[in-house]
């Protein structure tokens, strides 16, 4: 075992991650991420307010995400983002965010939710569920349509979208019209040494895996439940009824094969919309690559548009 697989060392670890985000962004006055965040994509604008949304687990802080030009009450869509279930990357969102709230003409709730090692499994998918719940059902005061609702992530928020759809599909709602599926980790049963890439060095390294992985589910032997590994073959539920899924994988992500196994998995169910890879790229590609990430945003907005009879304009 990896000592970074123990659970000691790995939230040691974690903490400090977290702790060098903080840091850098306070010597950057608060604005580092966000600044260079904001600033990406500028044709798309930024009108959002803040909302405290209750759980069971701890408030979950958001960003409401306000389409321009919207009809009286537009679909609702609920994000997640990545940072291995560990960091806090609510800005990385952003662009993402602005692009899905003027292209899809939806209002986009971007969710700061609870983190390992602090908030360990099972706790992230279970107040992930409890918001989009709530957001469900407080439509009408809240100035959006809860019955035409969304969800979806990127990396960890992906596998958070989809513990999500599961909850919805065994607890009997909300009704979810469209699951975003994007880069997820979706089989942590399987360790990452185990896993292949396409190419020598992709992005995720095994030592990121263990931190992250280990942090988030420290009992190595709940690492197949079906809200963590829906991609291990040990979950062999019946999602017939599951929320209609895009799944987006990229071709050198260490995590596209279990993205693939799930969209298959989807397809059996009835459930697979679209299976969607994205060429050259890998896991997080859309950080840094804005050409891909602008033909690909713009692919999720017209899926969510698509899903809940959107009126854009």
């Amino acid at each position: 075992m990896s000592l970074l697989a123990r659970p000691a060392v790995a939230a040691l670890v974690a903490k400090a991650m977290q702790r060098v985000t903080v840091l850098a962004d306070r010597r950057s006055g608060g604005q580092g991420s966000s600044a260079a965040s904001h600033a990406r994509f500028p044709e798309y604008p930024r009108k959002v307010r803040e909302l405290t949304i209750p759980t069971s687990i701890a408030p979950a802080r958001a960003t409401v995400y306000l389409p321009a030009n919207a009809e009286p009450a537009p679909p609702v869509h609920v994000n997640f983002h990545g940072g291995g279930y560990v960091m806090t990357l609510t800005e990385l969102d952003d662009p993402l965010c602005r692009v899905l709230a003027a292209e899809a003409g939806a209002v986009v709730i971007n969710v700061d939710y609870v983190v390992a090692p602090q908030h360990p499994f099972p706790a992230p998918p279970r107040q992930a569920y409890e918001v989009v719940r709530w957001v469900a059902e407080h439509g009408a005061e809240e100035g959006w349509d809860g019955e035409r609702l969304t969800v979806g992530g990127q990396s960890a928020g992906g596998g958070l979208a989809a513990a999500v759809a599961r909850q919805a599909l065994e607890e009997g709602g909300p009704s979810i019209a469209l699951q975003v599926l994007h880069y997820p980790p979706l089989d942590l049963a399987t360790g990452s040494r185990d896993k292949r890439a396409a190419i020598a060095k992709p992005m995720l390294r095994p030592w990121m895996a263990d931190v992250f992985d280990t942090s988030y589910v420290p009992d190595a032997r709940r690492r197949d439940d079906r809200l963590v590994s829906p991609a291990h073959p040990s979950d062999t539920a019946d999602l017939k009824g599951i929320a209609p899924a895009l799944v987006i994988t990229a071709e050198y992500d260490l995590l596209r094969a279990e993205g693939e196994r799930y969209a298959e998995r989807l397809r059996g169910a009835g459930a697979l919309v679209e299976h969607h890879d994205v060429a050259g790229a890998d896991h997080a590609y859309d950080g840094t690559d804005d050409q891909k990430a602008r033909e690909v945003y713009a692919m999720i907005a017209r899926h969510v548009r698509e899903a809940t009879g959107s009126r854009t304009g």
